[in-house]
């Protein structure tokens, strides 16, 4: 399927941030998909993914959650203690609140676009962006009508902006996918997700999924996992496809 694909910028609270976008061609208005990125920041691997994102269907964008500290973009497949410690420090710079922001910008760019559908917007984030999802899925519940956090990091902590305090202001259906061993996620951590939603009225799926390790959704990892890779995906996009598409599911594409 032939792609429309730019990078763009999406004037914030703060100021431009720079965001890949991608879309079919044909066949328009798409609903459309936030990607937020993991921890390793913004590369060729996440544009791969909105890529597949867009072939299904959706007008697809990536933002640079990083750009409050210039460009940063670092070689994962060889990564190194050094490469390490520069993500971590960014990573424990972004905020629920800088976040909450930034998608208000979002949100107001992809209402300005023609190729985009008026109406419910879906949104997907890893690792670190499990927490963002969920955040922004309570504080947008009128937009945000399909969510998913894949190993996500910071759903349910101790402070008093802890996305998991908020899931009962959630109106749209979200997919929480867990590695079955994961020291950034311990089995506690899932059972106090749980035991929240329990509390509330939100539609959500938990799934800690079996011979999986964290990250491993993406290729270009050593702990990728192809089967549930793909069960992932197939997951994904079936929320999606119930959650902001009028019509059936279209053909996945790979």
């Amino acid at each position: 399927m032939p792609l429309n694909e730019a990078m763009v910028e999406v004037t914030t609270k703060y100021g431009h941030m720079p965001a890949f976008t991608a879309c079919p061609e044909n066949g328009g208005p798409h609903p459309a998909i936030i990607f937020y990125m993991d921890a390793p920041g913004f590369r060729k691997e996440l544009k791969h993914m909105a890529r597949r994102i867009a072939k299904n269907g959706y007008f697809c964008i990536l933002p640079d959650m990083y750009y409050r500290l210039g460009t940063i973009r670092l070689d994962t497949p060889r990564r190194t203690d050094a490469m390490t410690a520069v993500f971590r420090a960014a990573m424990n710079s972004l905020t629920n609140a800088d976040v909450t922001d930034d998608t208000a910008g979002i949100l107001a760019y992809l209402d300005g676009r023609a190729e985009v559908a008026p109406g419910p917007v879906g949104c997907v984030g890893h690792c670190m962006s499990g927490r963002y999802v969920t955040t922004i899925a309570a504080r947008f519940p009128t937009r945000i009508k399909a969510a998913a956090s894949m190993y996500g990091v910071g759903i349910v902590t101790d402070q008093d902006d802890s996305p998991h305090l908020s899931l009962d202001k959630i109106q749209g259906e979200m997919l929480f996918l867990f590695a079955e061993t994961d020291d950034h996620v311990p089995d506690p951590v899932v059972a106090e997700l749980r035991k929240a939603l329990k509390k509330t009225k939100t539609k959500a799926t938990v799934e800690q999924v079996k011979g999986t390790g964290h990250g491993y959704q993406f290729p270009e990892r050593a702990v990728y996992t192809p089967v549930q890779a793909e069960e992932g995906w197939d997951k994904l996009f079936k929320l999606w496809d119930r959650n902001l598409k009028a019509g059936p599911a279209r053909k996945r594409g790979k």
